[in-house]
């Protein structure tokens, strides 16, 4: 897989991971620990995309 392939499938993820949190934030009772998680997983996704070279865009 080539480090562009890498920064897209990244990007993908948090894209997807933004909408999980953005959907559980808007449930009558969030689960906090499944929020703090899944920011937790975008954030590590996050600094790899920084660290090859490519922001979350």
């Amino acid at each position: 897989m080539s480090l562009h392939d890498r920064a897209e499938s990244l990007k993908a993820k948090h894209a997807a991971l933004e909408s999980a949190i953005e959907m559980e934030t808007r449930r009558p009772l969030p689960d906090n620990t499944q929020i703090h998680d899944l920011k937790r997983k975008k954030l590590l996704i996050k600094d790899e995309l920084s660290r090859i070279g490519s922001g979350p865009h």
